[in-house]
């Protein structure tokens, strides 16, 4: 039998997308219940489950909900499950992490801080002296502010936002009328945003003594207004009360096809994620009457209700992180370092001309990004300026933080400074990065009114490329300089996700950065590029020959090898490719952040394939691909993940690094994820995630950590990618 005849007969195994990603926050979640790690620490993991959750059933949920509805029980995942068994599925999964995520923070997260001098005291445990005072507070500074709504059965249910926590109330007048065999009334309250969740109360303690630290006690916001809502309903009482929260479908999309008024069609997008289908509901227990109220009137079943004992959107806690007295339950800020390859008396422009620069964010800064787009701002040899924008600031997405602060990024304010310095400036802006859409449009109309040429995207496409090209008079000609990233624009993210990206002027690059541009921003045939590769025309076609050709080259007896690190793998034809890859004997190490739905470790499928992922400190973010190519060996860096979506549906970019020294430096970070055995998973070949830990006698090694010492020039650690790269040519060797 041939080798295709014998992959033929052979069934190809995949898992769900949607239940790998509720396997990947159950991931995270079990980094918070890590006893050996900070307090707050433990606090930020748990509460990213939660931030994660929001996003997943607004979005892949919605999704499938929908999906269900429109064609009923069609078994259309690779995976081989039916809409309804992953739908049964995800929720069993989530619960059971909720649970857990709930039973730590209840009984281990706030006793412990508790024990360390931070209290959050419950309504049960308030003293007499914090009873006057939350009075005095509530009458002063929450009453004026609240809204109660009335629910009433002949009536439409009032707009409950997204997200947001609401207090529910069901009430019996003081005076009942005998005649009528119900006169419960039902109120919901929406907590206002304006005020803070936390209440801070005085310390009613004796002062303490020096070698005691303060301390601290806090109640909810929630809590007092439960407590004291009579007040809002005179000649009632309450009977039953609970808190709650919605998640509303977010799974919108434009109309690709009004160009003419795309800004104000991405507005009614926004609109209309606000008011449409309730997805799940989450509340606290106290009223079964208000739970099958509000499950009645936002049509939800009872898998879609999640009962928590504790409170709700723990990420507000993670302000605590800001207490000083609460130092010694954070883990120490890791410092961020500077690069030594830029520095303030060389130009930017010069010193890129010298080499390629690579930046690994954000074990080093930023900075240098910034400068490269205030440089250009202001420098009178700069003409022109090009660049591809998605997300710029705001949020941050995936770790539990929000951003208060509402100015603009200092890309933003470059650009518009470019633009009043009479610069030719183009910014290509995704309008469809999701969650930002009414940051961007902001943001946009900014950079117009300043005179940069604003271009919104391609028809059903999202542009998720990361590149710029500055153009720069030099000897009577105009030299490019260019910049790619596997992250985004973004000085709040580039403080917490791990990128790379890659300053060059190389001749061939440029060349074809200009002619991405051209096809974004004007009309142009698919154009044949040197260096670049660009998605949905030829990216997925590319990854598939490279993976290829590793095969052949092990179908002829040769090494072959493929490393990869990304944040999800998905895509049916490239997951096939590496099983076929694997059958003809190349080793594939895959380094996984979150979604991974091919199956690692099967007899005479996919034994050569390792898979793991790394959940730590920084969100791992970027995509790293080494293919070994008999010694000739390639490495790329992209803004694309092995997702379909990433490959056929949006404008993505492939390139290579070229610079020997900085091809080592990456070979010695593939090889590093590799080493970790504090903060890595591998997947087995049923699906299970296991975390890897020290063997007997081995020492622990945390890559992020190494990289962290990398970056500060310290690191211990041997260079032996380094040494086999230049000296043998000879791959990587991680399995």
């Amino acid at each position: 039998m041939s080798d295709a005849q014998e992959n033929e007969s052979i069934s190809i195994p995949y898992l769900s997308r949607d239940l790998s990603w509720v396997d990947f926050n159950e991931r995270v979640m079990k980094e918070g219940l890590r006893k050996e790690m900070p307090l707050l620490e433990r606090l930020r993991f748990l509460s990213i489950v939660s931030t994660n959750f929001d996003e997943f059933f607004m979005v892949r949920v919605a999704a499938l909900k929908r999906l269900l509805k429109a064609e009923g029980e069609v078994a259309s995942d690779p995976s081989g499950l039916t809409t309804e068994q992953q739908l049964k599925a995800i929720c069993e999964k989530v619960h059971s992490i909720i649970n857990k995520q709930y039973e730590c923070l209840r009984n281990e997260i706030f006793p412990e801080l508790a024990k360390n001098g931070l209290s959050l005291l419950r309504p049960d445990s308030w003293s007499v002296p914090q009873l006057d005072f939350l009075d005095s507070f509530f009458l002063g500074q929450v009453y004026p502010v609240l809204t109660p709504l009335r629910l009433e059965d002949d009536k439409p249910m009032p707009f409950i936002k997204s997200i947001s926590l609401n207090a529910a109330f069901l009430l019996e007048p003081e005076n009942p009328d005998p005649e009528k065999s119900n006169n419960t009334l039902k109120i919901i309250i929406p907590l206002p945003s304006v005020l803070d969740r936390i209440i801070w109360l005085p310390n009613y303690d004796s002062t303490p003594s020096a070698t005691e630290k303060e301390k601290l006690q806090l109640a909810l916001l929630e809590d007092v207004i439960v407590t004291w809502g009579a007040y809002l309903f005179p000649g009632f009482r309450i009977k039953e009360s609970m808190l709650f929260k919605i998640n509303r479908n977010a799974d919108f999309s434009v109309d690709e096809q009004r160009d003419e008024d795309y800004v104000e069609a991405m507005v009614e997008v926004l609109e209309g994620r606000g008011r449409s289908d309730v997805i799940r509901m989450a509340y606290s227990p106290g009223s079964d009457t208000l739970k099958k109220e509000l499950a009645t009137r936002f049509s939800l079943d009872s898998e879609y209700l999640f009962e928590v004992d504790g409170p709700i959107n723990p990420v507000d806690f993670l302000e605590l992180t800001n207490v000083a007295s609460l130092e010694d339950f954070i883990e120490k800020p890791w410092k961020i370092y500077k690069t030594e390859d830029f520095s303030e008396e060389t130009p930017i422009w010069d010193r890129v001309s010298q080499e390629d620069v690579m930046l690994h964010l954000p074990y080093q800064s930023f900075d240098p990004v910034v400068q490269f787009f205030q440089s250009a701002a202001v420098d009178p040899q700069v003409v022109s300026i090009k660049t591809a924008l998605y997300r710029t600031g705001g949020d941050i997405p995936g770790i539990g933080l929000h951003s208060q602060s509402s100015d603009f990024s200092p890309v933003v304010r470059a650009l518009e400074q470019a633009a009043l310095n009479g610069k030719h400036v183009t910014a290509v802006v995704e309008l469809k990065a999701r969650f930002d859409e009414e940051r961007n449009i902001s943001w946009a109309n900014r950079l117009e009114k300043a005179g940069v040429i604003v271009v919104y995207g391609l028809s059903n496409l999202k542009i998720h490329s990361k590149i710029t090209i500055v153009l720069r008079r030099e000897n009577d000609r105009i030299k490019r300089y260019v910049h790619l990233s596997t992250g985004n624009y973004n000085y709040r993210t580039a403080k917490y996700y791990e990128d790379i990206c890659l300053f060059t002027c190389r001749e061939d690059i440029a060349y074809d950065a200009g002619l991405v541009f051209n096809m974004l921003t004007g009309y142009s045939a698919v154009q044949t590029m040197n260096r670049l590769t660009i998605a949905p025309v030829g990216l997925k076609r590319r990854f598939l020959e490279l993976i290829e050709r590793e095969a052949n080259r092990a179908r002829h007896n040769y090494p072959a090898r493929i490393i990869a690190k990304m944040n999800a793998l998905t895509d049916v034809d490239v997951i096939k490719a590496l099983y076929a890859a694997s059958q003809a004997g190349v080793k594939i190490s895959l380094c996984i952040r979150g979604i991974c739905t091919l199956i690692p470790g099967i007899e005479k499928v996919s034994e050569n394939i390792k898979v793991i992922s790394v959940i730590d400190h920084y969100l791992e973010h970027s995509r790293i691909y080494y293919f070994s190519n008999g010694g000739a060996d390639e490495l790329y860096l992209a803004s694309a993940d092995w997702m379909t979506r990433n490959l056929e549906r949006r404008v993505e970019i492939l390139f290579p690094v070229q610079d020997e020294k900085l091809r080592a430096e990456l070979c010695d970070v593939l090889n590093d994820y590799f080493r970790d055995n504090c903060n890595a998973s591998v997947l087995d070949n049923s699906g299970t995630w296991t975390k890897i830990s020290p063997g007997e006698g081995e020492k622990p090694f945390r890559v992020q950590k190494e990289l962290l010492s990398r970056a500060s020039g310290v690191s211990d650690v041997p260079n032996l990618a380094k040494l086999e790269y230049t000296v043998r040519r000879s791959p990587p060797q991680v399995i």
